[in-house]
């Protein structure tokens, strides 16, 4: 059995998994947290990738790995290999007045035509921008950009600072991937090239950027590398998986785990998070995900790029060599957090609750922008209940409420998605909400194409895993999806009707 390990270096956390490179059946797992903040010092994802691989039985019978992770996040190097100040991450704000600026003096149009995506506080240009305009001294010192995956992956290669790395700081050696670079706002997925131009806008002069590499590259091999010391990352490595599928002999249980890294690895050329979890699904032209996370995502995989000079769509790459329109919402599953919360029950009997009431639920309508909303965007908007009335203020008919008015808010995300000429032949609705039993039927009822829900699983880091199996077989392996659900289609036009009279566009 050849193994291959896919990591997920998301906001929240370092996640392993270890599967069987012919198959993709699942041998074991890890996990590490990492910390809260919308800034962090880079060393504390390479100390947790090392304890989540302790945890998940280490790598010593692993044959390649690749790493997806947070898109976005601004890892600024100086000459030596140092990372210059902490990593500021999709979700840190202080960059949205440098968006604007950016957006001022080059155009939403022309942005959207020369990188797909016209800039907002997350992507990487705004942050060069803020750190130009806020931190001089440290801007002067850049001497390359790159993102989360593609420093993990150079230190995986053996390379890193001058004096704390086998191979020193050879920033030539630097690589990323095109999904990844497409969320820079500085790379462009229709010409394949960085538009330099606008990264030295950003930051205000010119450094190394890593090269962009094909789907089912390798980005090298690993050289030996220890795992820190116990205790440096918060995390003690376990002495066996903890995370072992059962039923299946873990190749390591036999012997101590370890978070070393060994050398010779193959190491593949990594991915951002949407378009890992899009590979790992077996995404393909004409599905559409929808993601219902604390933000919600809905993305598609298509043969053509996208270009939306409103900023609604991001028109990224995806990591199989076609592309990734993607559309984010930041009222998801807090959603049903929030009505929960009010009616004083917990996630099943609030579905249970929805379920009682008829579609359109009375008449009320919940537009969810609790915390803003970036689609469309409104940032200082609040939810409004709409429609109540005496016969139609019940627990059920609230509980419903929400849950329409979450996947209204992914469907208008949907729509704009579609409106870039993507073809939907399905939907594939992921993310913890999507396990309860309510999502799933109202999906089924809103959307008007067929609904099919997959078993949770980690998604991003089965991308990545994909990625291993690729770079060692030169093509990209096809495994199996588990689908959980496939509920039955049942569409209700009131539903979207409703929530369009009252929607609230600017």
């Amino acid at each position: 059995m050849t193994l291959v390990a896919g990591v997920d270096s998301s906001t929240q956390s370092c996640k392993v998994v270890i599967r069987d490179a012919a198959t993709g059946a699942l041998v074991r797992s890890g996990r590490a947290s990492h910390p809260d903040g919308t800034e962090v010092d880079p060393e504390q994802w390479w100390d947790a990738l090392h304890a989540a691989l302790a945890d998940a039985g280490g790598l010593a019978d692993v044959a390649a790995l690749s790493i997806a992770a947070q898109q976005h996040g601004m890892v600024a190097l100086d000459g030596d290999g140092e990372v210059i100040r902490p990593a500021l991450l999709w979700n840190d704000t202080r960059s949205a007045p440098a968006a604007a600026d950016l957006v001022a003096e080059v155009g939403a149009g022309e942005y959207a035509r020369r990188t797909g995506v016209v800039p907002v506080a997350s992507f990487t240009a705004t942050k060069l921008r803020w750190l130009r305009d806020a931190e001089p001294a440290n801007a002067a010192r850049v001497a390359a950009v790159v993102l989360p995956h593609d420093w993990l992956t150079w230190r995986l290669l053996g390379y890193g600072p001058a004096g704390r790395s086998p191979l020193g700081p050879d920033l030539s050696a630097l690589t990323t991937d095109r999904s990844d670079a497409s969320g820079t706002g500085y790379w462009s997925p229709v010409t394949g090239d960085y538009d330099r131009g606008l990264f030295e806008r950003a930051l205000g002069h010119a450094a190394v950027l890593p090269r962009v590499l094909g789907p089912g590259a390798s980005a090298g091999t690993t050289v030996h590398l220890p795992a820190p010391s116990i205790g440096e990352s918060g995390d003690t490595p376990a002495s066996v998986p903890r995370h072992a599928t059962v039923g299946q002999e873990s190749p390591s249980e036999a012997r101590p785990a370890t978070g070393d890294i060994p050398a010779g690895i193959v190491v593949g050329v990594g991915a951002g998070d949407n378009a890992g979890a899009a590979l790992g699904l077996g995404a393909s032209d004409g599905d559409v995900i929808v993601s219902i996370g604390t933000s919600g995502t809905v993305f598609a995989v298509t043969d053509h790029p996208a270009t939306d000079a409103s900023g609604t769509v991001a028109g990224f790459a995806d990591a199989s060599g076609l592309f990734l329109p993607l559309v984010a919402t930041l009222n998801a599953a807090r959603v049903l957090d929030a009505v929960r919360g009010l009616l004083g029950v917990d996630h099943d009997e609030l579905g249970r609750l929805a379920l009682e009431a008829e579609p359109g639920a009375g008449g009320l309508v919940l537009q969810p922008y609790f915390e803003g909303e970036r689609t469309p965007n409104l940032p200082d908007a609040t939810a409004t209940l709409f429609g109540l009335t005496l016969a139609g203020a019940t627990r059920p008919n609230l509980a419903r409420a929400a849950v329409e008015g979450l996947l209204c808010g992914l469907a208008d995300g949907l729509d704009a998605v579609r409106a870039q000429g993507v073809a939907v032949s399905r939907i594939l609705l992921i993310g913890g909400a999507a396990q309860n039993p309510a999502v799933r039927t109202i999906a089924a009822q809103l959307f008007e194409n067929p609904v099919v829900v997959p078993a949770p699983g980690e998604y991003v880091a089965d991308g990545a895993a994909v990625q291993a199996a690729w770079a060692l077989a030169d093509h990209r392996p096809d495994w199996p999806l588990s689908i959980a659900a496939q509920p039955a289609q049942d569409f209700q036009p009131v539903i979207q009707a409703q929530y369009a009279a009252h929607r609230v566009t600017g």
